[in-house]
C-alpha cells in the first residue's frame, strides 16, 4: 500500500488485517515498527528500488499517495505534477516489469468533475477539473487505464467524495470536518472561505473501507464514485458540531476562492450495485463518532 500511514490509509490497513491480509506500507512518514502481519517501509515515492523491492510477492497495489491538495496545488502545479504523475507512471512501470497487474486507486471525486452540469454526478459526468490537483489526478486514471487497455492491468478507480472520521488530520489545509470538530474543541477561531454556503457530499472512513475490501475480493475493474450521494453546507456541518458539542464557534467568513465549487454531489449508485455496498453511517452519526474520538485522544493527552 502507497501512502498507508495517512488517515484513509490507516483505516483501511487495519481493515485488511482484520480479513486476515499480509499488508506492506510505503510511507515516507512512516514512524511504525513492522509486526504480525504488516510491514512498515520508510520512503519516498520517487524511490524506484524501495518500489521495486516491495513489489515482490505482491498481489494487489492500493495508492493512495498524493504530495498535493486541491487548495494548494494550483501553486505550484509542476511539483504537483512531478510528485504525484510523474512518479505513479514510474511506478506502473515497475508493476509491468514486476508482473503486478491489480491495482486500486484513489482519485477524487471532489476535483476531477469540477463545476456540475447534473447533481448529483455520476461517472459519465464531464470532467473539466479546475484545480490542479483534480488535472493530475484525472491524468493518472487516463494512464492507468491505458495500461490496463494496453498491458492487460486489472485496475479499479475510486472516486472518493470528502472522507473523514477518526484520525483525520486537523491542519485546516484538508478536511473540513476534523477542523471544525478540533477548532470548536479547542476553542479557536474557525476560517470559511465564503457565505458557508459550499455545499459537499461527506463519507465516514469505515465506508470507505468496506468499499476497498469489497473491491478487492471482487476483482473488479472499472471507475466508481464513493460517496453517501447526499450534501451538506459548511453552515450544516457547523451546526451540527455544535449541537453534538453543546459548544458554539467563533466563525471568521473571508471572501469566496475562486476553485471552490459551490455544490459536490456524487451519485454512489455504480458502486452500490456492483459491489452491493451501501454507506452505512448517516453525518450525524459520523460526527458523533469522530468528536467523541477527539475527546478521548485530548483527555488520554492529558
Amino acid at each position: 500500500m502507497l501512502g498507508g500511514s495517512g488517515f484513509i490509509g490507516a483505516h483501511i490497513v487495519q481493515g485488511l488485517l482484520s480479513e486476515g491480509h499480509q499488508v506492506t506500507v510505503l510511507d515516507r512518514n512512516n514512524n511504525q515498527p513492522s509486526k504480525g502481519k504488516v510491514v512498515y517501509i520508510q520512503t519516498d515515492f520517487n524511490d524506484v528500488m524501495a518500489l521495486s523491492e516491495a513489489l515482490i510477492g505482491v498481489d494487489v497495489v492500493i495508492h493512495l499517495i498524493s504530495t498535493s491538495v486541491p487548495s494548494t496545488s494550483n501553486n505550484d502545479p509542476v511539483s504537483d505534477v512531478n510528485g504525484n504523475l510523474i512518479n505513479t507512471l514510474r511506478l506502473l512501470e515497475l508493476m509491468k516489469q514486476s508482473n503486478v497487474n491489480r491495482l486500486i486507486y484513489f482519485s477524487s471525486g471532489g476535483t476531477v468533475y469540477g463545476h456540475p452540469v447534473t447533481s448529483p454526478m455520476d461517472e459519465k459526468h464531464p470532467t473539466n477539473p479546475i484545480c490542479s490537483y483534480g488535472i493530475v489526478k484525472l491524468a493518472i486514471e487516463k494512464y492507468i487505464l491505458m495500461y490496463a487497455e494496453l498491458y492487460g492491468f486489472k485496475s479499479t478507480i475510486l472516486r472518493p467524495s470528502n472522507p473523514y472520521g477518526p484520525g483525520q488530520k486537523h491542519m485546516g489545509v484538508q478536511g473540513f470536518i476534523g477542523t471544525c470538530i478540533s477548532n470548536i474543541l479547542d476553542n479557536k477561531k474557525l476560517t470559511i472561505w465564503g457565505d458557508g454556503s459550499v455545499v459537499r457530499d461527506y463519507i465516514y472512513i469505515t465506508d470507505l473501507v468496506a468499499l476497498t475490501i469489497a473491491v478487492i475480493k471482487k476483482s473488479t475493474t472499472g471507475v466508481y464514485n464513493v460517496s453517501t450521494g447526499i450534501g451538506y453546507s459548511l453552515n450544516e456541518i457547523i451546526n451540527f458540531v455544535q449541537e453534538i458539542t453543546s459548544k458554539k464557534i467563533d466563525i471568521e467568513y473571508k471572501t469566496k476562492r475562486n476553485f471552490d465549487i459551490a455544490e459536490m454531489i456524487l451519485d454512489n449508485s455504480s458502486a452500490s450495485a456492483e459491489f452491493n455496498w451501501h454507506a452505512r453511517v448517516d453525518i450525524k452519526k459520523g460526527l458523533a463518532c469522530t468528536v467523541d474520538d477527539l475527546l478521548k485522544i485530548k483527555k488520554n493527552q492529558g
